[in-house]
């Protein structure tokens, strides 16, 4: 009785289960190729949500004396932080601040004004 389970009385082909484990992770093989060459071929048409322009001087600049006037109207009882302000103000240098900060974005640029001037108002 048991020969008879061994026997394949059809002459097909059997397929174990390793071999149809096999053909699955083959297959997932080959998904993951086909995505990834639909994502490579896709690269041209990528659109970046969250990137902001770059600044240009003339932005930096701008925003650097509504960030000094919004400084002094905050502090504007406080004669020696007003004046550290304005001593601040008339030696920025654009040209140097874009070169430290390369590629700077107007949220970068508050984040690094803000390490800028933090001390001049302690």
């Amino acid at each position: 009785m048991f020969n008879s389970v061994n026997r394949n009385p059809f002459n097909q082909k059997i397929e174990s289960a390793v071999s149809t484990g096999q053909e699955n992770k083959r297959q997932q093989q080959n998904d993951q190729e086909q995505e990834k060459r639909h994502l490579d071929d896709n690269d041209k048409d990528e659109v970046q949500i969250t990137s902001r322009p770059v600044l240009s001087e003339d932005d930096i600049m701008y925003l650097t004396n509504e960030y000094i006037s919004k400084l002094k109207s905050e502090y504007s009882d406080n004669d020696k932080i007003l004046a550290k302000l304005n001593k601040f103000l008339s030696k920025f240098d654009v040209k140097k601040f874009m070169k430290n900060n390369p590629n700077m974005t107007a949220s970068e640029f508050n984040m690094i004004m803000y390490n800028e001037t933090s001390n001049l108002i302690k």
